[in-house]
C-alpha cells in the first residue's frame, strides 16, 4: 500500500508541473519537423539519389523520434528528482513516506509511465506527417507491415526506459542544470561522435553498440544513424531484446547508484 500511495503522490506532483508537458510539446514540434524533413528527403522531392527507399526510408521516419527526441523523457525522468532537490519539497516527502526506496520506485514507475507517453507523443508526431508526405509522393508507407506497428510498440517502450534512465541521472547528480547539462551534451554531441568513430573499426564496432543510443536503436529496430551506418540495413550487432536489455542495464545501474549515493543522504 506505500507504494501504491507514493505512485499517486509522484502522480500528482509531476502532473501540478508546467514542465512535463512544455517538453512534450517542444518534443512533439522538433520530432514532427525533423520526422518531416526526413521523408522529404527519402520521398526524392529535393532530387538526387535517395538514401533510403521503401519500407526502410518509412521505418527511418517513423523512428525520427527515438533517434534525435529521447533526451526529452530522459529530462523528465530526471526532473521527478532534480525538483524536488530544487525546491526543497523532498523532506516532506521523506516525512510522509520513511521508506526512501519506496519512494524511488514509486518515482522509477512514474517515469516509466511518463516516458511511454512521450513515446505515443514522438510517434503521432513522426507518423502523421511522415506518412503523408510519403503517401502523397507514391511512396511506400509501410503501414500495413507488422514489423512497422511492432516498431512502434518498442518505441514506447525505450522511451519509457529513457525516463527511468533520466530519474538515475538526477538521482547520481541531483543538481538540475548540470543534469541538463550531461544528457544534452551527451545525447546530442558526444554519442552521436562516439558513435561514428567507433564504426571505423570491427572491433571499436563491437563496443560502440553498447552505447545507450546504439542499444536504443537496436531496441526500437531502427534509426536514422544506424540506418545511415548500415547503408539502410538497419542496426547492426544487437537483436532487439538484446538493445532493451542493455538500455535497461544502464538504466538499473544509475538508478542503483543514485540510492546507494544521493538517496541516502541527509537532506537538508
Amino acid at each position: 500500500m506505500t507504494l501504491i500511495r507514493s505512485i499517486s503522490a509522484e502522480s500528482a506532483k509531476l502532473f501540478t508541473l508546467k514542465t512535463w508537458w512544455i517538453l512534450l510539446l517542444v518534443m512533439v514540434g522538433y520530432v514532427g519537423f525533423t520526422a518531416a524533413l526526413f521523408a522529404v528527403i527519402f520521398s526524392g522531392l529535393l532530387g538526387g539519389v535517395q538514401p533510403l527507399e521503401g519500407a526502410a526510408a518509412a521505418q527511418a521516419v517513423y523512428s525520427a523520434g527515438s533517434t534525435i527526441g529521447y533526451a526529452f523523457p530522459v529530462l523528465v525522468g530526471a526532473f521527478l528528482v532534480t525538483a524536488e532537490f530544487r525546491h526543497g519539497t523532498l523532506t516532506p516527502t521523506f516525512l510522509a513516506t520513511p521508506s526512501r526506496g519506496a519512494v524511488l520506485g514509486a518515482k522509477a514507475i512514474v517515469a516509466a509511465l511518463i516516458g511511454a507517453v512521450f513515446g505515443f507523443g514522438m510517434l503521432l508526431a513522426s507518423v502523421l506527417p511522415g506518412a503523408a508526405i510519403l503517401g502523397a509522393t507514391g511512396n511506400e508507407t509501410a503501414l500495413g507491415d507488422s514489423d512497422v506497428w511492432a516498431l512502434f510498440a518498442r518505441t514506447v517502450l525505450a522511451m519509457a526506459i529513457w525516463a527511468v534512465l533520466g530519474l538515475g541521472l538526477g538521482s547520481v547528480f541531483r543538481n538540475q542544470v548540470i543534469v541538463i547539462v550531461v544528457v544534452l551534451a551527451f545525447t546530442q554531441f558526444l554519442e552521436p561522435i562516439l558513435r561514428v568513430v567507433l564504426s571505423f573499426t570491427d572491433v571499436s564496432a563491437s563496443f560502440g553498440q553498447f552505447l545507450p543510443g546504439a542499444a536504443s536503436d537496436a531496441l526500437v529496430g531502427s534509426g536514422f544513424m544506424s540506418m545511415m551506418m548500415t547503408g539502410g540495413a538497419g542496426p547492426a550487432g544487437l537483436d532487439w531484446w538484446q538493445g532493451g536489455l542493455v538500455l535497461a542495464g544502464i538504466a538499473a545501474v544509475l538508478v542503483l547508484i543514485g540510492a546507494l549515493t544521493t538517496w541516502r543522504r541527509d537532506v537538508d
